[in-house]
């Protein structure tokens, strides 16, 4: 038996394709939703020896989760092992008090929104069906059903942003007072149908980019809230931790499940990724067999390398005993000098952490730190 704490279940199903998206989606498929929820359940008792007795963290992704059929989604909810957090994450226009109730007697005690932006043309650009009053109402009708850890998603640089628009995004979000707030760059994927479309207006804005994120950094933490990941933040509250916990387990490197059609896992040592196509997947576990997937062994390397690249995209230093292979020494001596990281010792272990400025540079200060 095997250790993960953490569960991922996908709910690929949408009520659209949004033109940037590259997850596993289906679009609609109403008739199937009661079919996909007994396959995940079929494929959780195939897998029950690959979790820890008692779980730390589910993580409901999608998709659009929340889009699923009530019945079926309260199915799921009801059948799963208890969790310290479970997150669901919801597009707003989705979200009604019935639904946050649904949701809140199934111990559900987290919601990820996915906001976006609050501006009506850049939402019309994304192609997303929500209005910024649709965020709004969803919000309150989760507070009114009890709960007390929302997380917003908002977006940058998307095609015609402008500074103001990022400015008025951050605020009308603060002023929803969210636990949690998560502010990506925008990543349009070759092949979306988004990049075909504005690839030109993309590339144009990217020499923007640092200076969103750095706007973005200095008002969420100039409002009090904790840059505790690298598109990640907190409120600090006295005895909550409101970092995202389940997330934090892919930083930190631990073993998960995940389940579902293009659900990834990582136990011991084995990567395995279960294909994206939904016939398929109803057609194995409707016959008692696992679903098609790839297995890819991951090496000590492997691991050394994703433990350096993972860990230092949080606020706190990454312990360097165990993962030496992985790190390049006249590359630490040189990107210290520059202020770009800093080396240090805790109880006799030695630590790494990157500098603001390092955090700002991200990736490229990484990569340049592996061996």
């Amino acid at each position: 038996m095997t250790d993960a704490r953490h569960l991922y279940l996908h709910l690929p199903f949408c009520a659209h394709r949004c033109g940037y998206c590259d997850f596993v989606t289906a679009v609609g498929r109403l008739d199937q939703h009661g079919a996909y929820v007994e396959a995940l359940l079929a494929e959780l008792e195939l897998e029950r020896d690959a979790l820890a007795p008692r779980l730390e963290t589910i993580f409901l992704g999608g998709g659009t989760p929340t889009f699923t059929e009530p019945a079926a989604l309260e199915r799921l909810l009801a059948a799963l092992p208890d969790a310290d957090e479970v997150t669901v994450e919801a597009n707003p226009e989705t979200v009604t008090p019935s639904l946050a109730r649904l949701l809140s007697r199934n111990r559900v005690n987290r919601v990820s929104l996915g906001a976006q932006s609050f501006q009506p043309r850049l939402l019309s650009v994304l192609e997303r069906r929500a209005r910024p009053e649709d965020v709004r109402r969803s919000v309150y009708f989760l507070r009114d059903a009890g709960f007390d850890n929302i997380s917003l998603d908002l977006v940058y640089g998307i095609p015609g942003q402008a500074t103001s628009d990022l400015d008025d995004d951050l605020a009308e979000a603060l002023a929803l007072e969210p636990e949690h707030v998560s502010c990506y760059e925008l990543e349009a994927k070759p092949g979306t149908r988004f990049t075909h479309a504005h690839g030109v207006e993309l590339e144009r804005q990217a020499e923007s980019m640092e200076s969103y994120f750095e706007r973005v950094v200095a008002v969420l933490t100039g409002a009090g809230y904790r840059w505790y990941e690298t598109a990640n933040f907190c409120r600090e509250e006295d005895g909550r931790d409101l970092r995202a916990r389940h997330n934090l387990a892919y930083w930190l490197g631990r073993d998960y499940l995940g389940l579902g059609i293009g659900a990834v896992s990582t136990i011991e040592s084995v990567r395995r990724r279960n294909a994206p196509r939904l016939g398929p997947y109803l057609a194995a576990l409707g016959g008692g067999r696992r679903p098609p997937r790839e297995l890819e062994p991951l090496d000590a390397g492997t691991r050394r390398r994703e433990r350096v690249m993972l860990g230092l995209r949080l606020d706190e230093p990454l312990l360097v005993g165990g993962l030496e292979a992985a790190v390049d020494v006249e590359a630490i001596d040189r990107l210290e000098r520059l202020g770009l990281i800093v080396r240090a010792g805790v109880n006799g272990h030695e630590t790494l952490a990157l500098t603001e400025r390092g955090r700002f540079l991200g990736g490229g200060v990484t990569a340049d730190l592996l061996a």
